[in-house]
């Protein structure tokens, strides 16, 4: 009868743990990819903007020293990411793979011009420097035209600063709501136990020696718990860096040796902090009380 009372109580606190253990796992799991998220959104962003190309078309006259010192210039600019010279040959057969047939045949000429497309730094893509940087180069006399799309320019400006508004918003959102979940699930376990806790303190020990142990417990809890979701964090990095390159996620090391010590510590506060003031409740309560 001993032993299978002990066993049931054995079954009963490894459910307890597990429980514990994978609430946090997952809870971790989620925070981690919107952390993930959070912290390559600038990237995601920059990448966006260093699409957009600014094409500057030369006059039939521009002589070949003056567009090449134009080059020079462009490629020591702060502001430029990349500068490629486009004949206008090269342009008439790129447009005509795109339209699918040879329109030079059918007009008898070419009416595209000699150009350079220039792609900026994502700091420098907004309308106002946007701007400033083309009026600078249409003042050149051998340039004829500087094109760009402004509504896009400004369509991704304001699209960037959006989505960062509210990547913010829900991760406080989803933090508030993880620390709510981790917390009851270990109250629930300390729960439990919160006659024992009662009969420590009736027999003389202090509050810090009844704590500790359940924390230490708990805190342990919380790591492999951790551990389990950097685990998972990892595989959805693995898989995601491997079917979609162009996101780059393992090009800045750094941003994810933060992410991963920053769910791992998360981990332990938030254990510590819920089973600290678990275990303060219950060791404030009345004996009467701990029926209710």
């Amino acid at each position: 009868m001993s032993n299978s009372f002990e066993n049931y109580q054995r079954r009963k606190l490894i459910s307890s743990y597990f429980s514990v253990v994978l609430s946090i796992a997952l809870v971790l799991f989620l925070l981690g990819i919107l952390g993930l998220l959070v912290l390559n959104t600038k990237k995601m962003a920059d990448r966006s903007k260093e699409q957009i190309t600014i094409s500057i078309f030369l006059k039939e006259n521009a002589k070949e020293i003056e567009v090449e010192q134009l080059q020079k210039t462009l490629a020591m600019s702060e502001y430029t990411k990349s500068a490629t010279y486009v004949s206008k040959e090269e342009a008439a057969e790129q447009h005509s793979k795109e339209i699918g047939e040879d329109f030079v045949d059918y007009l008898g000429y070419n009416p595209l011009k000699n150009s350079i497309d220039v792609k900026l730094n994502a700091d420098f893509v907004t309308a106002e420097k946007v701007g400033e940087i083309a009026a600078d180069l249409e003042e050149r006399s051998f340039v004829d035209e500087v094109s760009y799309d402004k509504v896009l320019v400004s369509m991704v400006a304001k699209s960037v600063e959006k989505i960062g508004f509210w990547i913010l918003v829900a991760s406080a959102v989803f933090t508030f709501i993880a620390v709510l979940l981790i917390n009851s699930s270990i109250r629930l376990s300390i729960y439990s136990k919160r006659f024992i806790i009662k009969t420590m303190q009736m027999v003389g020990a202090t509050k810090t020696f009844i704590r500790k142990p359940f924390i230490w417990q708990n805190i342990k809890l919380g790591m492999l718990g951790a551990l389990l979701a950097l685990a998972a964090i990892a595989g959805v990095i693995y898989y995601v860096n491997t079917n979609f390159e162009d996101l780059g996620l393992l090009e800045d090391p750094s941003i994810i040796i933060i992410l991963f010590v920053g769910v791992f510590l998360l981990g332990i506060l938030i254990s510590f902090l819920s089973t600290y003031f678990a275990t303060q409740r219950f060791l404030n309560l009345r004996t009467d009380e701990l029926y209710y």
